[in-house]
């Protein structure tokens, strides 16, 4: 039987936030207060909408723009990771659920040439319009009250693991790589021989010590292993296989 990796990519893969990295690109290396201030809580996605408006408004071309975003680093030890997924792909799957967008991901993992190791990218789609400027939509609709209205990283390994499992793929372990709040509720459907792998000194690991420590198997039945580097979650895979 596989495993199965599922990675969320801001501050996990990556070392920083690609949607505030793509600021980078603009002359004065600052949004004006009239796209900053625009920002509603949940509502992430459509304030990216507005910030590629702006930078498109700025006449700064796609070329630049994906220029910048190559240069955001990856977080220390990841590309090893990876690069040990792309050669065992007969037993190892991997997933990204990220909150960033198709082109900024896409970029990224093609400019390191680790996209062999991702089977599949769940995230917000985007595309440049007749303007040239880049549109992001958001990924798609749900009911959890517990996450942006884009995306319920929850719905979407759910499905994917239905999915997969009607083509005949089960997975005898599963690892959820993530750091923020959002990765919270994914971490939920995870089984009792399945790992959450919070980010050490990030927000989901002070979320998950929380249901740890009200032992609140109904919310967390799976085995909690923080990190610091894709080194520890290398180890740890290894072990496992």
């Amino acid at each position: 039987m596989k495993t199965l990796m599922v990675f969320d990519f801001d501050h996990t893969v990556v070392d920083d936030n690609s949607d505030t990295w793509v600021i980078r690109c603009l002359p004065g290396q600052t949004l004006p207060d009239s796209v900053k201030n625009s920002y509603r809580k949940g509502h992430w996605t459509e304030f990216m909408g507005r910030v590629m408006n702006y930078i498109g408004s700025q006449e700064v071309s796609a070329d630049r723009v994906r220029s910048v975003m190559e240069t955001i680093p990856f977080t220390a030890g990841m590309t090893d990771l990876l690069t040990f997924i792309s050669e065992h792909k007969s037993t190892i799957d991997c997933i990204v659920i990220s909150d960033s967008n198709t082109m900024f991901i896409d970029w990224i993992l093609h400019a390191s040439g680790l996209q062999a190791a991702v089977d599949q990218v769940f995230t917000n789609p985007a595309k440049f319009n007749e303007l040239g400027y880049m549109e992001v939509q958001c990924y798609h609709s749900h009911d959890c009250d517990r996450c942006p209205v884009n995306l319920c990283k929850k719905k979407v390994l759910e499905l994917y693991l239905s999915e997969q499992s009607d083509a005949g793929v089960e997975y005898e372990r599963v690892f959820y790589v993530g750091d923020g709040g959002n990765d919270l509720c994914p971490t939920s459907c995870l089984r009792g021989h399945d790992v959450a792998m919070p980010r050490k000194g990030y927000t989901l690991e002070k979320l998950l010590a929380k249901l740890e420590s009200r032992e609140d198997t109904t919310s967390l039945k799976a085995k909690v292993i923080a990190w610091s580097s894709g080194t520890d979650i290398l180890q740890e895979l290894k072990a496992s296989i």
